[in-house]
């Protein structure tokens, strides 16, 4: 685990820029909203807010994210209103809380916009239940939030837009389906279903901290569409709740909210919540775990016996609080867990394979539009296809984890992953070579290059046809190309690897690649 968070690759380092990043425009939201005069719990709000900007907001376009960014208080400014409006009616705002669970998941079916925007509504609400938001505390908050927002699109999109520089990418497409066949239209169904239990059982271990146990549903949900995906998510929710507990037992409590040490140290979660989001799940929650109790000391909740300021009531101890945590995540979990269990399942088989096909017909575009660019087609461009397949193959690991989890007990099954996993890897390690070929203008056509082409096309049509009796054959060996005939040899070795993805893809159906 240590490994993949500090030793995986950073090309680029958009990892990197990503974190700066969101250290410098959630800090310039906190001293915009402290410079405008905000309380403390306001001025949270508004670093809360701005972190949800800067972190969901993942269109494909810099256009796009802006839009999106300027529609998150429109989506999230109405839910905190009811959320405050419904402070002391317990039951009233129990089922808005739910209604806005499958509303937020619903809205996935719409791409990256809807994600984001589900998100930050959902987020609103649960904010509102952290800091106990009321009606009297509307105003500040509300504009605590407009100023964040508006703070942490100055730096993204003014003083450090670094994606102009990197090249636009579809983002993959939810996967479709009609009515309860659609997996948002299930994940809505579960998430609310889960986030039901959670909150019934969360009031009873707590009747001050449930929320944390419906965030826990919630946060499972996210960028998962299996059960399997699901269950490894919360899995490794629970596990980086626990290392991050015990890391704050070590560094927060003894601060005694400390402001300037404790500000420090928030800076320092922050940049590791987004280096390390994209690698470890596991990480992110350390760091998320470890943010949430530097938030408490420095609203005075982690001092025993000390009421804290006015509206967030304390606790007994600290001890107990981080237990309190550690519980209501375990609830949030298991209830995500009973959801995709039981309620409207979708397996992890269907939705692996889904993935894998849609990456194999990527890697046949991207080596479509770079034979076009060698043979001098004018607009053929492969980058932002290349750029695609990243995602989906991002998509494919996620909903094959499960497999390769160490847990999994089913050998078989977990070599047969190991194999598409390390053989889709081939291809997109020969697509961006033949991409960089294609980009060279000196590159040549070559009529062999036409026939390796269709010959890929047809090892792809092979993959994906379920109806097809035979597998594709593995490409007859080629004589090695020249330096000069490079593109020749990514294509052949690109054929080989599609040929090679038959065995494990076509395994017997008593013995599926994950599993009914």
């Amino acid at each position: 685990m240590l490994k993949r968070v500090f030793v995986a690759p950073d090309p680029g380092r958009t990892r990197l820029r990503f974190a700066a990043r969101a250290v410098l425009g959630i800090g310039l939201a906190v001293a915009v909203c402290g410079a405008a005069g905000h309380s403390l719990p306001g001025a949270v709000t508004g670093g809360l807010a701005a972190l949800l900007a800067l972190f969901t907001v993942m269109d494909p376009t810099v256009r796009g994210q802006l839009v999106t960014t300027v529609l998150l208080p429109v989506a999230g400014l109405p839910v905190l209103a009811v959320a405050a409006g419904l402070h002391d009616h317990p039951v009233a705002r129990d089922l808005a809380f739910l209604a806005v669970v499958g509303v937020g998941v619903y809205a996935r079916r719409w791409g990256p916009r809807g994600h984001s925007l589900g998100v930050f509504a959902f987020m609103t609400f649960f904010v509102a239940q952290f800091l106990h938001t009321t009606t009297g505390q509307l105003a500040e908050v509300s504009a605590a939030v407009l100023l964040s927002v508006l703070s942490a699109a100055v730096v993204r999109f003014g003083a450090w837009c670094y994606e102009r520089r990197l090249p636009a990418a579809a983002a993959p497409a939810v996967l479709g389906g009609g009515g309860l066949d659609r997996v948002t239209t299930r994940q809505a169904v579960q998430a609310t279903a889960g986030a039901g239990f959670a909150l019934v059982v969360g009031q009873m271990v707590s009747g001050e901290r449930w929320y944390w146990a419906v965030g826990a549903t919630w946060w499972v949900f996210v960028n998962t569409a299996s059960r399997g995906e699901t269950l490894v998510r919360g899995f490794r929710r629970v596990l980086g709740t626990v290392l991050g507990i015990g890391l704050a037992a070590l560094v927060v409590v003894p601060l005694h909210g400390a402001p300037l040490l404790t500000a420090v140290l928030v800076a320092v979660c922050v940049f590791g919540i987004f280096y390390t989001a994209a690698v470890s799940y596991t990480w992110m929650m350390l760091w998320v775990t470890l943010l949430a109790t530097a938030l408490y000391g420095l609203l005075g909740v982690l001092v025993p016996g000390v009421p804290g300021v006015p509206g967030v009531p304390g606790v007994p101890g600290v001890p107990g609080l981080l237990a309190l945590r550690l519980g209501e995540t375990a609830v949030g979990a298991l209830g995500a867990w009973l959801a995709v269990l039981f309620v409207l399942p979708v397996t992890t088989h269907a939705v692996t394979d889904a993935w894998i096909q849609r990456a194999l017909r990527c890697v046949h575009a991207c080596t479509a539009e770079a034979a076009a660019r060698l043979a001098g087609t004018a607009g053929a461009d492969p980058a932002p296809r290349v750029a695609e397949l990243e995602q989906l193959l991002g998509r494919v690991r996620l909903s094959v984890a499960p497999l390769v989890h160490p847990l999994n007990p089913v050998r078989g099954r977990k070599r047969r992953a190991g194999q598409v996993l390390a053989l889709l890897d081939d291809c997109a390690r020969e697509i961006r070579g033949l991409v960089a070929v294609a980009a060279d203008p000196e590159a040549s056509h070559d009529e062999r290059l036409a026939a390796a082409c269709h010959r890929v096309e047809l090892a792809v049509e092979a993959l994906i046809d379920d109806g097809a009796d035979t597998a594709p054959r593995v490409a007859p060996a080629h004589p090695r190309p020249t330096a000069a005939e490079a593109a020749l040899t990514h294509l052949h070795a690109l054929e080989h690897a599609l040929a090679e993805l038959a065995t494990p893809l076509r395994a017997p159906s008593g013995s599926p690649l994950v599993g009914a």
